[in-house]
């Protein structure tokens, strides 16, 4: 038993040393300072004294900084929309309040499965061509989804305009 902890201490005190002598090493190794090298006047080089001049009261452009308002401010002012600065239940539940009013057709309040699948219903309806209730092969591969097209164009590269010399294949 004693030889265990023995071991186990001169094994902790062993990697203690490594870290101590790694912490010295790193630090003993990294660069002083800048080096500057003094600049020297060219043979050539005209003996005239560099231009003056006071900026008086002159102020600098202001530097980028963080937005006044961060990202949760935002939020919560948009979702705030009496700005009492507190957000009740129904300011909170109002955008989806409107969602749910629109899949509410029949505006009973109560949504109906068909109401709430409405998208999927009208996309199955779409692509049932000949009206028979289910879709078969060619059908189903009409439903697939369409790739988007960037909104930006700004990594948009210019189609290359063909060689008038160099004959279509």
């Amino acid at each position: 038993m004693n030889r265990i902890v023995i071991g186990a201490l001169g094994a902790l005190l062993l990697v203690a040393a490594g870290i101590f002598w790694w912490q010295g090493r790193a630090a003993s190794d990294a660069p002083q300072g800048p080096h500057l090298a003094l600049a020297t006047p060219k043979a050539g080089a005209s003996d005239e004294p560099l231009p003056e001049s006071d900026a008086g009261d002159a102020t600098g452009p202001d530097l980028p900084g963080v937005p006044e308002a961060t990202k949760e401010q935002k939020r919560f002012d948009r979702l705030d929309r009496n700005h009492d600065n507190k957000i009740t239940m129904s300011e909170m539940l109002a955008h989806k309040a409107r969602a749910f009013r629109k899949l509410d057709v029949d505006g009973n309040n109560l949504l109906t499965f068909d109401e709430w699948s409405v998208k999927a219903i009208n996309k199955f309806k779409a692509a049932d061509k000949n009206g028979s209730g289910y879709l078969t092969r060619d059908e189903f591969a009409a439903t697939k989804a369409k790739p988007r097209k960037p909104s930006c164009k700004c990594n948009a590269k210019p189609k290359p305009e063909p060689d008038e010399a160099t004959p279509e294949q």
